[in-house]
């Protein structure tokens, strides 16, 4: 058992990895990509069918890119499709959904004192809004409100902040998050895998079999794809917000998640802005940074009410029975208690890091595997060693572990 806790947790770090790699790769090209569809100049020299070109430097040579709306006269053989990127980011990103939250469930996905359901229920209805999420936004593209890509923008908005108060109704607050992101990024990667690739392949196809394609198909695809353009901030903000306690471990983390997304298109509207040389729209700045400041403020307010753990998970009653428990509590209460509670004591620290609170004996028997990865297998914590944890607790750590997991 001890030897598949170190596997879990290198699993867990090999798909986060994964996921931020493949998420990179997918975001930068679509950055690239925007900022050269906003860029792009008509000049007398462009070919016949030709809608724009742009010369660009990089790495010692020059590129010559043209634009063809629909294809030049001629079909090339090797074309380059930009699509695995984005199925990629949402399989290793289901798959980090999976191994954390779904089967750390008791930890991480489901808060007793805001919905008590078992385990099972709480995936069922993680999965249940993520389709959800992609159905209703189909629907509404679909819909004559689609016409309108300003009203579809807002009717949008509307349901990601009830999507986030919602949320904050079943999980904990860092799922909450973490599904805010996930969400969004279904809608993102369906856009590509369901629509803009599809549409691509029919007009390669109508193009290969000598016919004219119907224009819609490329206006359908850039406006999905210009919506994933101002959906990519703000599901960064909610990967990284698991961090940050201050983020999703306070009463309003709905409101900080619904600012979030108007931050992000503040943001983008700048950078689409100056790529497509439509001015310089400095004031984006100082909107986003009375935004944040909003966010700040409404962080400092009250926080959810985290409640004394009484009840131990079925998995934590053996770490319980353990006759090392009582010496492992009180290393743990003694060492660790003063940062990992509620109302932290030690100077500097104002909340529980990521909200981990280990204040009481049933908490620490809950999260016996955060403890003996972070204590016992390694020395991450206490940081520095600060409140100097000695290799004997250390080692009564992992022995605990060892025979609780048995």
């Amino acid at each position: 058992m001890t030897d598949f806790a170190i596997f879990w947790e290198w699993l867990s770090f090999a798909v986060r990895w994964t996921h931020v790699i493949t998420a990179v790769a997918w975001i930068g090209s679509s950055f690239y990509f925007i900022a050269l569809d906003l860029g792009l100049r008509k000049t007398p020299s462009l070919p016949p069918l030709a809608h724009g070109e742009e010369w660009q430097v990089h790495g010692g040579g020059f590129y010559h890119i043209q634009k063809y709306l629909v294809a030049p006269d001629f079909l090339p053989e090797h074309l380059t499709w930009f699509k695995w990127e984005a199925y990629f980011t949402w399989l290793s990103g289901f798959m980090l959904l999976v191994v954390v939250y779904y089967f750390g469930a008791d930890l991480f996905l489901i808060d007793r004192h805001v919905l008590d359901v078992p385990n099972w229920a709480a995936i069922l209805i993680s999965l249940g809004s993520i389709i959800f999420g992609w159905l209703v936004y189909d629907t509404l593209c679909k819909s004559p409100i689609g016409k309108s890509t300003g009203g579809l923008m807002v009717v949008l908005f509307a349901i990601l902040v009830a999507m986030a108060w919602a949320y904050t109704q079943v999980f904990t607050g860092r799922a909450a998050m973490l599904h805010m992101g996930a969400f969004t990024a279904t809608i993102m990667a369906a856009n590509v895998a369901g629509i803009i690739i599809p549409n691509q392949k029919v007009v390669v196809a109508d193009l290969k079999a000598g016919r004219v394609p119907d224009p819609k198909y490329g206006k359908i695809a850039k406006q999905r794809s210009l919506h994933n353009n101002y959906l990519t901030l703000p599901v960064i903000f909610f990967m990284l917000s698991s961090h940050y306690p201050l983020a999703f471990a306070t009463q309003w983390n709905w409101l900080i998640a619904a600012l979030i997304f108007l931050e992000g298109v503040v943001i983008r509207h700048f950078f689409n802005s100056r790529h497509g040389r439509k001015g310089n729209p400095t004031w984006t700045w100082a909107v986003a940074i009375v935004i944040f400041i909003a966010i700040a403020w409404l962080s400092s307010g009250p926080k959810l009410p985290t409640g004394a753990e009484t009840v131990a998970a079925p998995s934590s009653q053996a770490f319980m029975e353990s006759p090392h428990f009582q010496a492992v509590s009180d290393t743990v209460l003694g060492r660790c208690s003063m940062c990992h509670a509620a109302e932290p004591a030690w100077e500097g620290i104002n909340e529980a890091p990521k909200n981990v609170i280990l204040d009481n004996p049933i908490a620490i028997a809950n999260h016996a595997e955060q403890i003996v990865m972070q204590a016992g297998f390694s020395h991450a914590m206490p940081p520095g060693n600060v409140t100097d944890i000695t290799d004997e607790e250390r080692a009564l750590i992992v022995a605990w572990f060892r025979e609780g997991s048995k």
